[in-house]
């Protein structure tokens, strides 16, 4: 059986992306600041950001990018991000958000899959952008490096380039519920990454979705660390907090010291991370040297969180600690624990080993994937493990030309296959236990690489840490742990082995450690298991 979201449904314009986060902004709030760059003092209004989003999709307009041209974004998080994401998207272009890391071949892929007509970026990765667009044929001048020398000297437009003629915004005529805004790529950890579909619809309906379970609103300031070019910066991060009216802290990459100076500086008040952060603030001793005390609210997402490592961070910097859940595919939130379960719900705070409830407007199921038998909720406890199904407007419209992973992925019903193992309590507070296709069987168990992780990083001298299945001399699927050890820490495979032995079942137990400087990880945090599999 199906269930739904304990919240009230919310009312989802039929607006553009542009006219839900701006169309009806207030005199006062065109004064407020929404973007700070940390490094410069730099503070742009939102006036100014609104008039900036409308050159930037004039000039993109002159450029020859219309309706349903797609234009790639090469960049970490900068002020100019949001300019130009939002630029395309008002002139009814396609922004496809290229992971800053890449490299040249890879950049190279996205833009021939996405069939982009276009390429902005930064100098740092100018290299790697030239290339890649040399390859699919991008010419000089459809290449912007936006703090480059500027077209006159380079043959490359830069930001004044594309500003300063400020030319108007173009009418552009578009339905919201199919044309398609947004074009990240699933991160590939399990598989080769696809192009995700995603509506004016989609981004407008989950903005929507979350704010009453978000509770941030215009007095909020808000550290940007997390990468806009992932769908989880992208809604969470850039789109709520403009349309909430806050002042986002943007932060090209993590750096805890710069993470802690400008909490501190800027009296930053909400934090949106993933559990890598969460490892820093919960161990890492620079962090008693700061005034964290603005700090209120912490979200975690983009990977499983432990119950134990939230509550130390929550502990430690005295905040509230969350969790949520959502995929590229959803667009990307389904499930959140809200900032004030007691009055949204009348329940009680749920563990942080919990993703939270199912947003408004969405319904989920639980699927056995043996049998294909749905599974309910239970009177009391968890019930079995399942594959997680999510139906709601932020399903994505499909994978970008391949009709048959969308056709794998999103039912005749509607409901996307997550991939991922759940579990439900009886009012419908959702947990995830790992993705069905990284469970390890062990002699027919399963173990969730997930479970093992958490528990390995309560040990004190371990700083990080990621179980995958490897098969032993005897041909059996086995837990193995990858381990970073503290500094100065002494710790042995044994060691290891006898801390998990001492606190799972038998067939749980890890059976063989590698000790390696770094844990390979996506920029959203997730554990990239190929990586370790090589």
């Amino acid at each position: 059986m199906s269930f739904t979201s304990p919240f009230p449904d919310v009312e989802i314009p039929n607006q553009t992306v542009y006219d839900f986060l701006f169309g009806s902004i207030s005199d006062d709030d065109m004064n407020r600041v929404a973007l700070v760059d940390p490094k410069s003092g730099d503070e742009t209004t939102y006036a100014r950001l609104i008039g900036q989003i409308h050159a930037a999709a004039g000039a993109l307009w002159a450029k020859g990018i219309g309706v349903g041209d797609v234009v790639g974004i090469l960049s970490p998080n900068i002020p100019a991000f949001a300019t130009v994401f939002h630029g395309i998207l008002r002139a009814g272009g396609t922004a496809t958000t290229i992971n800053a890391l890449f490299t040249a071949p890879e950049i190279a892929k996205q833009l021939t899959d996405s069939k982009a007509k276009m390429l902005v970026t930064v100098s740092p990765l100018a290299d790697q952008a030239k290339a890649a667009a040399k390859e699919v044929g991008i010419s000089d001048e459809n290449l912007i490096i936006l703090d480059g020398a500027g077209l006159k000297e380079t043959g490359h437009p830069n930001a004044v380039d594309l500003l300063a003629p400020n030319l108007p915004a173009p009418e552009v005529a578009i339905d919201p519920a199919t044309h398609v805004a947004a074009l990240p790529y699933s991160s590939g950890t399990t598989g080769n990454p696809k192009g995700v579909a995603l509506t004016h619809r989609n981004l407008v309906a989950n903005v929507a979705q979350i704010k009453p379970l978000q509770g941030m609103t215009a007095d909020d300031v808000v550290i940007a660390v997390l990468p806009f070019f992932h769908i989880y910066g992208m809604t969470v991060l850039l789109n709520a907090a403009l349309y909430n009216r806050g002042r986002l802290v943007i932060m090209p990459r993590f750096d805890l010291v710069e993470f802690l100076e400008n909490i501190q500086n800027f009296k930053v008040t909400t934090a949106y991370i993933a559990p890598p952060v969460a490892v820093a603030l919960a161990k890492h001793p620079i962090v008693d040297s700061y005034d964290l005390s603005s700090l209120t609210v912490m979200m975690s997402g983009a990977a499983p969180l432990d119950d134990e490592l939230g509550k130390a961070v929550a502990k430690r910097l005295d905040l509230h600690m969350l969790q949520g859940y959502g995929m590229s595919e959803l667009s990307p939130v389904s499930h959140l624990i809200p900032i004030d379960t007691k009055a949204a719900l009348g329940y009680d705070e749920p563990p942080l080993s919990s993703t939270g409830w199912a947003i408004p407007n969405t319904e989920n199921k639980i699927v056995d994937p043996a049998t294909g038998d749905e599974i309910g909720l239970p009177t009391e406890g968890l019930s079995e493990p399942g594959e997680l199904w999510v139906k709601g407007p932020n399903v994505m419209l499909g994978y970008l030309g391949n009709e048959q992973a969308t056709a794998d992925t999103i039912d005749a019903d509607g409901y996307l296959h997550t991939g991922d193992l759940a579990q439900v309590d009886p009012t419908g507070c959702v947990y995830i236990v790992d993705r069905l296709k990284e469970l390890i069987k062990y002699k027919g168990y399963q173990v969730p690489p997930a479970e093992l992780e958490a528990l390995l990083l309560t040990h004190p001298q371990i700083a990080d840490t990621a179980v995958i299945g490897v098969v032993d001399d005897e041909g059996e699927e086995i837990p193995k742990a990858f381990v970073v050890a503290q500094a100065g820490a002494e710790l042995s495979a044994d060691d290891v082995i006898e801390f998990v032995a001492a606190k799972v079942a038998p067939h749980k137990k890890v059976r063989a450690v590698e000790f390696i400087e770094a844990i390979p990880k996506s920029a959203s945090g997730k554990i990239l298991r190929k990586d370790l599999r090589k």
